[in-house]
């Protein structure tokens, strides 16, 4: 446990960013679980609804600081070709 008041303040910022990261991450993963689930039924409209809210609330993760761009394009192209691959 940090002794200077500067490392103390240090510690709690780093737990409250920690956790906000955490909470966008589960989100994330969440949305993508539902889509995946969604494109699994084979309802290709509704799976065009859900890919748009998954695609918003990955790239508010990049907003966010939580992941990098290359890493949203990436999660974002293999989304789509799971579309694509329903037609």
């Amino acid at each position: 446990m940090p002794n200077i008041k500067s490392a103390k303040k240090r510690v709690l910022v780093t737990e409250k960013k920690t956790d906000r990261n955490k909470a966008v991450k589960s989100e994330m993963k969440t949305a993508v679980k539902k889509y995946l689930a969604v494109v699994a039924g084979g309802d290709k409209a509704a799976a065009e609804a859900s890919l748009k809210e998954t695609y918003s609330i990955i790239d508010g993760a990049v907003a966010k600081g939580v992941i990098k761009k290359n890493t949203a394009a990436n999660k974002k192209s293999k989304l789509a070709k799971k579309l694509n691959a329903m037609a």
